[in-house]
């Protein structure tokens, strides 16, 4: 967000939070982009502000995180001193979760592995109305297909990006027998390393569609220790993931920090990971 909106979200997230009761002496920025996250201190709650333009997407975050606290996933909780709701405040949408102090080093790959394991395995005992992976897609290829949207992607970058998204999405949705609820973008920024022991985060991500698309998220490391995958399909998935990355950052209105680096990046990423498929 820019300054000026990022000083309005604050303030709304800081207001909430005091309303309910809760003390809130300081407030710590800890992620900004065209949502924010802040720390409230000394409440112990981590606010999620996003304007209201995403606020079907913060009231499916609640539902998910709901849903699966009641059996025992291992994600981030929503505070149980307020309700599990989203509020609205000055045009923004804000829930309010438990804030995780983060502890120790990097998750190891066997440990990443595990936790995903167990949180398949949790989300396979919800029933929610969630999109399919390709849902997902179809919205970035729509991005990508429209020059209005994103001006500024060259035209070679924009076939690039339309033939991958098109063409992947269609051979990995093939076989939908396997399909089940994902976390949908399970990568280390979305894995707290906590007392709790790691949590995932950011659950409006969650989508359907096969326990390799989380895997190709997570690092490379970890679906060798994830029993069952099929690496193949992880290298297809990857592929893909990377096409939707580049498509968010070519968006005119992306806020993404450092937004021209993820750009080159991004298109890199696709590139190398068709190669390793044979696709290149």
């Amino acid at each position: 967000m820019e300054p000026l909106e990022l000083h309005r979200a604050v303030e709304a997230g800081r207001a909430t939070a005091s309303e309910l009761g809760l003390q809130v002496d300081d407030v710590v920025v800890i992620h900004n982009s065209d949502r924010v996250a802040l720390r409230l201190v000394p409440c112990g709650v981590l606010a999620r502000v996003a304007p209201s333009g995403h606020l079907a997407d913060s009231e499916f975050e609640v539902e998910v995180a709901h849903h699966l606290a009641d059996v025992d996933a291992p994600v981030a909780e929503l505070d149980p001193r307020v309700g599990s709701r989203v509020y609205v405040r000055d045009a923004f949408a804000i829930s309010l979760w438990t804030y995780y102090e983060p502890v120790g080093s990097e998750i190891a790959s066997a440990d990443y592995a595990d936790v995903l394991l167990r949180h398949h395995a949790a989300l396979r005992q919800i029933d929610l109305d969630a999109p399919h992976f390709t849902d997902r897609v179809a919205v970035a290829l729509r991005e990508v297909n429209d020059r209005e949207q994103s001006p500024e992607l060259p035209d070679p970058d924009r076939e690039l990006l339309s033939n991958t998204l098109s063409e992947l999405s269609a051979a990995i949705s093939i076989d939908k027998a396997d399909y089940q609820l994902l976390h949908g973008e399970p990568h280390p920024g979305n894995l707290l390393n906590t007392r709790r022991g790691p949590l995932f985060v950011d659950l409006a991500t969650c989508c359907r569609g096969p326990i390799e698309f989380d895997l190709a998220h997570a690092p490379e490391e970890v679906g060798k220790h994830y029993a069952g995958a099929d690496h193949g399909l992880i290298h297809r998935c990857r592929a893909l993931n990377w096409a939707m990355f580049s498509a968010w950052r070519w968006r005119r209105d992306d806020q993404m920090p450092d937004r021209d680096h993820w750009r080159v990046e991004g298109l890199n990423q696709v590139r190398v990971a068709l190669d390793r498929c044979g696709l290149g």
